[in-house]
């Protein structure tokens, strides 16, 4: 395969993972291009096997948005596999991830690229932290428990893992163990393998068409063997301390 030029080659790829949102996923793709317009990037939406419209909605864009690229799954295999087929197939060194649902604000995404390219080497990720969520009260205990108890026992710094804008460095997540639901444990991941961390405030809106795909009561049976999978984790790293060739 010919290698692409390096003029053509992005600074950013964002990755969007849908899954039935036909009716938010055009409206979120011209967000995202107005957001980094004049910018060298790549918006990446993978199509976890929908079962609506959606693949056709986003290869209509194709001659309006020439930096979309449409991937897709034959089966249906989940949020985090379908952030990871994105990252994978990504061309930029840096990526933005955002939800598919359109509660995520595109315009916040360029705040946290532009802190990750202005932080040291060292600094792997800069995720957002959702201000006055437009969720249900429901919905917005039960994050809050899930993420104080996430916070208590992995020490990640984190107020808010769930929302789906992040900023990270590719090289940095394909050293990751990859695992299903992996998206909710980043920062934890990221510092285990020593690398630093940061967050930013970000806007999070109501979401205007499809359904969430998630539970409750779902969401905390995921978590919580996936939390201790990840203490595990945590507790088989050692650290060098740094790597000299000599």
């Amino acid at each position: 395969m010919a290698r692409a030029p390096a003029s053509s080659i992005p600074d950013i790829s964002v990755v969007v993972p849908v899954f039935d949102e036909e009716g938010a996923a055009p409206g979120l793709a011209r967000e995202i291009a107005a957001a980094f317009k004049g910018r060298k990037y790549e918006m990446i939406f993978v199509d976890d096997a929908s079962r609506d419209g959606t693949r056709d909605a986003l290869q209509a864009l194709a001659s309006e948005i020439p930096q979309l690229r449409v991937l897709a799954h034959r089966s249906n295999s989940g949020q985090s596999r379908a952030l990871r087929s994105g990252i994978l197939a990504a061309r930029g060194p840096v990526i933005l991830t955002l939800d598919g649902d359109g509660q995520n604000d595109p315009a916040d995404g360029p705040a946290l690229v532009d802190a990750l390219m202005a932080g040291p080497p060292e600094l792997a990720l800069v995720g957002g932290e959702r201000v006055k969520r437009q969720d249900s009260a429901a919905k917005k205990v039960a994050s809050r428990i899930g993420n104080g108890v996430r916070k208590r026992l992995l020490h990640d710094t984190a107020n808010d893992t769930g929302c789906g804008l992040k900023a990270f460095r590719r090289e940095a997540f394909l050293r990751l163990p990859y695992f299903d639901h992996i998206h909710r444990y980043l920062p934890a991941l990221m510092q285990r393998e020593g690398y630093q961390t940061a967050f930013l405030p970000v806007n999070h809106r109501h979401r205007q068409t499809g359904a969430s795909k998630y539970t409750n009561l779902g969401r905390l049976w995921a978590s919580l063997s996936d939390l201790f999978g990840v203490i595990w984790l945590k507790s088989r790293a050692r650290h060098p301390g740094g790597v000299d060739e000599v």
